[in-house]
């Protein structure tokens, strides 16, 4: 078990730390968050905090809402004062940060040698999303509303062909790198995501024009 998997696995401390300007840095960074969630949610890795594991993973759910809001929230205002549309503050930033948790994932399952749980982990959270994450809350707004929830068909087709190329693409890639993980492959995948903005881009400016079924 290397270095970082005995930090994962130690009890949270937050005093200050020493003879580190890198670690000085991150702490400075990260105060006003982990302040308040050491504050209000128990540490399991402790003896004591282990017999409040219930309210740790409740908690850590209500946390992940309050964070989720404020995001999209700031991204929405921040969008709004650039004058940059809300599709591509969507395709962009809201997208990066909420990969966050799965590029942590990947990479400590990646450090272990399970590649393959890195890769079923990205593709299942994403289908996930489109499964569940978004139709439960047009369920419960249908629910309770007691009408429809309106959505735009424009792009459908462009999007979801783009989708369909890119997983085409993905699935060719790590096939021709003999379905290993190496700096190649990230380079790929660096290329494809930057294709992949690029185009979206181009159809949200309506520099191409997609079908509609409208």
């Amino acid at each position: 078990m290397d270095e970082a998997e005995n930090e994962g696995q130690e009890p949270l401390d937050i005093s200050w730390p020493k003879d580190n300007w890198k670690k000085q840095i991150s702490y400075v960074v990260l105060f006003p968050i982990m302040i308040v969630l050491y504050l209000t949610l128990p540490d399991t890795r402790t003896p004591r905090g282990k017999k409040f594991f219930i309210w740790g993973f409740a908690g850590s759910i209500l946390w992940i809402a309050v964070f989720s809001y404020f995001m999209v929230w700031w991204a929405d205002r921040t969008g709004e004062t650039f004058g940059i549309a809300p599709e591509i503050m969507g395709l962009t930033f809201l997208a990066a940060g909420t990969s966050i948790p799965d590029l942590i994932t990947s990479v400590i399952v990646a450090r272990k040698g399970l590649g393959d749980m890195a890769v079923s982990s990205s593709v299942g959270s994403n289908i996930f999303d489109v499964t569940v994450g978004l139709p439960l809350p047009w369920l419960l707004y249908t629910i309770f509303k007691n009408e429809d929830v309106p959505v735009s068909a424009k792009g459908m087709i462009c999007s979801i062909t783009i989708l369909f190329g890119m997983l085409c693409f993905v699935v060719i890639s790590i096939m021709s790198f003999r379905w290993k993980m190496n700096k190649g492959l990230g380079l790929v995948m660096f290329v494809l995501y930057f294709i992949f903005l690029g185009v979206s881009l181009l159809f949200e400016y309506g520099v191409l024009v997609c079908p509609s079924l409208d």
